[in-house]
């Protein structure tokens, strides 16, 4: 059965596609929640414990506090209040917590750090999943049971100002509110005055019972410049002021005889040492937590805070307000909020907390009864009971309060059990749809057919039909299938498919599995040779691989192999960097072996070596020929000193990223002129390097748009003009950036025009090449305005390996496509680390989303943090497609051959890290690290193999029209 090469390829990508999507769906978490679709009433609430025949009344204490004001600064790290700079930074603050009445905690916020699921922790109790990050673009509203909700049926009158993310996932909830935009990240003045210039008025009126303030100033300056940045301290005072002013406001409407306030400072989340967050390092989950309020004893001096869950505030924040908890927290009370109460009152909070527990464990934990929380619950309740038996009885003695505090501890170890437990489940995983999902890569090992250059494929349907191992298969799927959806405790999603459909895609996914091993039989006895370039392996028939070959191959397996320790993936970017400079040096021995120790047998037939200078004689000067021979030995080892400069640029991974390097003593304001002067150079190299290939409109166009990238940059106050003062005072550059986004349509729109007009109108080969290259020129200006000014050099080094690989190594050497896409594929993925990313999410810089944006737009937003994040790889992919479409020495299908390896080495990292995710599922920190790198994996590989296609379906329909 023959099918056409790009139909086949088509068919090819769309079952790609739903692997991906099938394993995505296993992979991300359902959120641990309870079966009750209702929520929780305070008609729900159980029995106060009795022993005896008689039930006793489902008495409520009395809520502790009458008004709740809750302060949440974005980004608020715990050493802001807590370490050696607390009194510097926010000096009421670290007064109310030395000397006052409060209670200071460390709050660890669990994995992602991100705004919108720590406002769903706080709010809900429940831990959200990594899914969260994607949902915080754009909130829904939050349906499930939650501590606003509860408020707001209880008749509390709530006003908030702040973030617009809690009006998005609480609409119609508060009586007042003013929502701000959260991403606009330039904006850390405006943003905080909005919240501000309503508190005046509001703190003194009384129609109100819960105020929420949500700052978002602090977490802008840490996108911005960091957390050492000289706006951190002019930030934390104001924000000192503010909670002073709403603590004197409270003090002063305080009556006498009525319930006492409370006032809440906390933080979201963290702030890494980049200014960023998302991650799990100890200053993205540390948070400060402070409690101030009359009920609480004053303190004597500084105690070293104690260390709590984030969660733990709603079930306190819940009772206090005489509130159900919300029926899926996972939180425990804060036991220091009830000091000042009656045993009775506290051992009555710490029963409803631990009852709510218990259901939640019995909903989402088929043997819960084997837990050991569960079961201590049970015997604190049972021991409450007798205790609550003598004290109805008038038992006043000694005796009683001993046991009721013993009754308490038990109370406070079963809730630690049980929290610990719930908290340990992050979700239920569909591992049937994870591992469907992942045979699914197999139908990649069809896409050498679709790119072998021949109009059809000819697949072996009836013959796979007919063969005994497609019906074992078949009886070997369906099996597995029966034995998962009759024994499995939690619900697959495959198991929720009728019969019919299920048994159709078992004997669909046997016939293709089939027909793949008929082909790859069928083709390895003939399969043509991988190198047939060199004289010294075109001698002997069937596979031959070279010293280059078996470092190409190995060391991409074994970095594929390295995932398999945390701490690796961790530190990825070491392994990186020392694949590249083992490359460079065996690239560095090939060249010495051609220039000497092969020089005297191979004669002078050599080929050009500038690619875009095809019209040159192929007679050197002598003269020339010998320069060309010291740059091509030089090419190497300057890759090498590159390669090191850049390493100390931008600390990365985990275990060093704190350590000083480069980047922070260019980003210091006493070194701002060397900035300046560092940033002028590389963008007249970069003009240098990108022009030589343009046409004259797109050089004119280019230079203009580099100088408008530095006059953007001295906007922000990055860098500085000759005639610039230091002390001047920056703007958001909008102006400028725009004035640099015209440039780079104008140079797309004039790479794009040249293409199509190569393809459709004339078969112009250096018309195709020119266009392809003023299309990555225009990436290259991109990529210049978002990365920031002391990453200058990265894309500067960037562009000066790639001119001189391609002009003396490459070509020079007769390296085939493969090896070449082997290639880009190392220096790209070592160039996204020099970038200074890492596979923690907390190092992506949403700061660049908002280049020349005055409000916050989200396509725009998210496309331009994609492309400065991935910019490294995605430069390295084009200019692959660039220099192997100026090869036209080679096959018309060598564009193809390259494409596909660099689709076959995305997969294979992809499919490693599905695999080890699947293993290592229960470690929180694997949120952190695998999943934005598995995202990334997975689309570059959809959008490699989708640009084979393309470009292959060109070359083929170029060929058949010479033809």
């Amino acid at each position: 059965m023959k099918v056409r090469a790009s139909v086949f390829a088509s068919f090819i990508l769309i079952f790609e596609g739903i692997g991906i999507a099938l394993f995505l769906r296993g992979f991300f978490p359902v959120p641990l929640k309870s079966s009750f679709s209702s929520k929780n009433k305070l008609s729900d609430l159980p029995a106060e414990p009795l022993t005896g025949s008689s039930p006793n009344s489902s008495r409520l204490p009395q809520p502790l506090f009458k008004r709740v004001v809750i302060m949440l600064v974005d980004a608020l790290r715990e050493d802001f209040v807590f370490g050696a700079n607390g009194r510097m930074y926010m000096p009421y603050t670290r007064h109310q917590v030395e000397r006052g009445s409060s209670h200071s905690f460390v709050a660890k916020a669990r994995p992602p750090t991100v705004t919108m699921p720590r406002i769903k922790a706080l709010t809900t109790g429940s831990i959200p999943g990594f899914i969260d990050v994607v949902m915080n673009l754009n909130s829904p509203a939050l349906l499930e049971d939650n501590l606003v909700w509860q408020a707001k049926t209880a008749g509390k009158r709530m006003i908030f100002y702040g973030d617009d993310t809690w009006v998005r996932l609480f609409p119609k909830h508060f009586m007042e509110y003013d929502g701000t935009t959260s991403f606009f990240v330039s904006d850390y003045t405006e943003v905080d005055n909005n919240v501000t210039r309503h508190l005046d008025s509001t703190l003194k009126r009384d129609d109100w019972d819960i105020l929420i303030l949500h700052y978002l100033g602090l977490d802008h300056i840490g996108h911005i410049s960091g957390p050492h940045s000289s706006l951190i301290q002019p930030k934390l005072l104001e924000m000192d002021d503010i909670l002073k002013k709403i603590h004197s406001a409270l003090i002063s409407k305080e009556a006498e005889g009525s319930l006492p306030y409370l006032l809440v400072l906390c933080g979201d989340h963290g702030m890494s040492e980049t200014g960023s967050h998302g991650g799990s390092s100890e200053p993205e989950v540390n948070t400060p937590l402070v409690l101030i309020s009359p009920a609480f004893k004053r303190k004597g001096g500084m105690e070293k805070p104690a260390v709590v869950e984030q969660v733990d505030l709603t079930p306190t924040l819940a009772l206090g307000l005489g509130l159900p908890i919300s029926q899926n927290s996972v939180g425990r009370l804060i036991p220091g909020v009830l000091e000042e109460t009656s045993l009775r009152d506290q051992l009555r909070f710490l029963h409803l907390n631990g009852h709510q527990l218990s259901c939640l464990l019995k909903d989402s934990m088929p043997d819960y009864e084997k837990e050991a929380g569960f079961e201590q619950f049970r015997v604190a309740e049972k021991a409450h009971g007798s205790w609550m038996k003598l004290f109805l009885e008038g038992n006043t003695s000694e005796v009683l309060n001993n046991m009721g505090k013993k009754v308490l501890k038990q109370y406070l170890e079963a809730l630690a059990a049980m929290s610990s437990a719930l908290s340990k489940q992050l979700g239920k995983y569909d591992m049937y749809s994870m591992i469907a999902g992942m045979l699914l890569l197999v139908l990649l090992l069809a896409m050498p057919e679709a790119l072998s250059g021949a109009a059809a494929v000819d697949l072996p349907v009836l013959p796979a039909l007919l063969s005994l191992p497609f019906y074992l298969l078949c009886l070997l799927l369906a099996s597995v299938h029966v034995l998962v959806c009759t024994s499995t405790e939690s619900s697959c999603y495959f198991c929720s498919l009728s019969w019919g459909l299920v048994f159709a895609a078992v004997a669909f996914s046997s016939a293709m599995f089939c027909i793949l091993v008929s082909m790859a039989t069928r083709r390895l006895p003939l399969g043509p040779k991988i190198h047939g370039k060199r004289e010294t392996r075109t001698g002997s028939s069937g596979w031959s691989l070279s010293e280059l070959d078996v470092l190409l191959l190995a060391g991409t397996v074994g970095q594929t192999l390295s995932l398999a320790a945390s701490s690796f993936v961790e530190e990825e970017h070491q392994i990186w960097y020392f694949l590249l400079n083992t490359l460079c040096l065996a690239v560095f021995q090939d060249v010495c072996r051609k220039y000497f120790r092969e020089q005297s047998g191979s004669g002078d037939e050599e080929e050009p070596i500038l690619p875009s200078k095809d019209c040159h004689p192929p007679a050197h000067p002598k003269a020339e020929i010998c320069s060309e021979k010291w740059l091509a030995l030089a090419t190497p080892p300057f890759t090498l000193v590159c390669c090191r400069l850049l390493r100390s640029l931008n600390q990365t991974g985990v275990q060093w990223a704190h350590l000083p390097d480069v980047g922070h003593w260019l980003n210091s304001s006493e070194h701002r002129t060397v900035l300046s002067l560092l940033a002028a150079f590389c963008l007249v190299l970069i003009y240098l390097l990108v022009q030589r290939r343009c046409s004259w409109v797109s050089k004119v166009a280019l230079a203009l748009g580099l100088l408008g990238v530095y006059s953007y940059r001295a906007a922000v106050g990055n860098v500085l003009f000759p005639w610039q003062h230091s002390g001047r005072t920056t703007s958001k550059g909008t102006v400028e950036a725009r004035f640099v986004y015209v440039f780079i349509l104008g140079i797309l729109f004039t790479g794009t025009k040249d293409l199509l007009r190569s393809q459709i109108i004339t078969a112009d080969a250096k018309l195709k090449s020119r266009g392809l290259w003023e299309i990555y020129s225009g990436l290259v200006l991109l990529v210049s305005l978002l990365f920031r000014a002391h990453n200058l050099p990265v894309l500067c080094c960037c562009l000066l390996v790639q001119t001189l690989m391609a002009q003396f190594i490459w070509k020079k050497l007769h390296y085939d496509a493969a090896q070449t896409t082997i290639m880009h594929y190392w220096f790209g993925q070592a160039f996204f680390y020099f970038q200074g990313n890492s596979n923690n999410i907390a190092t992506v810089d949403i700061s660049v989303g908002f280049v020349g944006l005055e409000s916050y737009v989200e396509a725009p937003a998210i496309f331009l943090t994609a492309l400065s994040t991935y910019a490294g790889p995605l430069l390295w992919a084009c200019h692959l497609v660039c220099f192997l479409s100026s090869q036209r020495d080679r096959s018309p299908v060598a564009l193809g051959h390259g494409c596909y390896c660099l689709a076959l080495l995305r997969s294979v990292p992809a499919a490693a890290y599905i695999v080890l995710v699947t293993a290592l599922r229960y470690h929180l920190f694997i949120w952190s690290v695998f999943s934005p790198k598995l995202l990334y994996e997975s689309m570059h590989l959809l959008l490699t193999a989708g640009v084979c296609l393309f470009f292959n379906t060109m070359e083929q329909s170029h060929s058949s029209s010479k033809s």
